[in-house]
């Protein structure tokens, strides 16, 4: 889908969860971060669920049901039940059975999350590749997943078997730093069988549809800390994203984004769902770009910022238009070192 550049956040008069019927909510980063709820996220997501906007959890982590997601939500204050969370096992799940017969066996790389999804498509999960797999499902199986599991994906893989994987995140964060993803065991059946999976996750179009067909939702918001998952996400399926600074992405990375990584709109956390979102208007004395009391240009090379005030977030989305509009259709090289350090993001 052709989406226009942009190159400035949006403006809403409107608080966000008015001007939306459903949040699309990523978990890790933006929800909770080693499985405890990240600060504000519990009180903004019930105030806007009790002003009448849908939550729906979506997740690309593919290790636990949508049972056990709902469990852990509501005890940590935020009451869910099973139907509103969408996980990428289930949208490969789907994926695959539009290809294979029902009651297909399928050899599963992962755990119970992707054992259930599949048998609720009517496929049947086999664990060894000599069990004469029609296909391949490969997901996040957790920490303990044994170094077997790949080897047995890689047998079946170079014998022609149709590989489909939950997702493709290199990384995802953990408490205690950045750890690997169901990506990168992904790239070690990769190297063994030569080949590529079909992928169901965000930010591609079957994690999109699977969200839209589990929610109805009309005007829906994806909510997300990733740049190329989450707001890929939303740009690639045509709908307004949120960025929170919760997190793996940090405010260089954002001045920095690519078209398809610029979010419609940027806060520092879920408190961002209760609020209007400021305009980010063109300042023609300088040539940049004014939010609030912040006014940002790029001069000879350089993000330049000016002004001050009480809410440095209305300097980083004047940093943001001033970047994305020298970068057009690309990506920003102006140098913005000196402009966070006035922000202290």
């Amino acid at each position: 889908m052709n989406q226009p550049v942009r190159t400035r956040p949006e403006s809403s008069r409107q608080s966000l969860n008015e001007a939306y019927d459903t949040a699309l909510l990523d978990l890790d980063g933006v929800v909770y971060a080693g499985g405890e709820a990240i600060d504000h996220a519990v009180e903004s997501l019930v105030t806007a669920r009790d002003g009448g906007m849908r939550l729906a959890y979506v997740t690309n982590n593919a290790l636990r049901t949508p049972e056990a997601v709902a469990e852990h939500l509501t005890r940590l204050g935020m009451p869910a039940t099973p139907d509103d969370v969408i996980t990428s096992a289930q949208a490969v799940a789907r994926l695959i059975s539009e290809q294979l017969p029902k009651g297909a066996r399928v050899l599963v790389i992962g755990g119970e999350g992707l054992r259930v999804a599949l048998r609720e498509r009517g496929l049947t999960p086999v664990d060894s590749a000599d069990d004469d797999p029609a296909a391949v499902a490969q997901g996040y199986g957790g920490p303990d997943m044994p170094w077997a599991r790949l080897m047995e994906a890689g047998y079946a893989v170079a014998r022609g078997v149709p590989w489909f994987a939950s997702n493709l995140d290199l990384t995802i964060p953990s408490g205690r730093g950045i750890a690997p993803g169901n990506g990168a065991a992904v790239e070690v059946v990769r190297i063994v069988a030569g080949t590529s999976p079909q992928a169901a996750g965000k930010p591609l179009p079957p994690m999109h549809r699977e969200t839209i067909l589990r929610t109805g939702a009309r005007r829906p918001l994806v909510v997300g800390d990733r740049l190329d998952t989450d707001i890929e996400g939303a740009y690639a399926g045509g709908v307004d994203s949120l960025l929170v600074l919760t997190g793996v992405t940090t405010p260089a990375q954002l001045l920095a984004a690519e078209p398809g990584h610029r979010p419609s709109y940027v806060d520092r956390d879920l408190r961002g769902l209760l609020t209007p979102q400021p305009e980010v208007a063109h300042d023609g004395e300088s040539g940049g770009f004014r939010c609030g009391d912040w006014a940002a240009r790029v001069e000879n090379g350089e993000l330049v910022l000016a002004g001050g005030g009480e809410e440095p977030l209305d300097g980083l989305r004047a940093l943001c238009a001033a970047a994305w509009s020298e970068a057009g259709d690309g990506v920003s090289g102006a140098d913005a070192g000196k402009a966070l350090a006035r922000l202290g993001l």
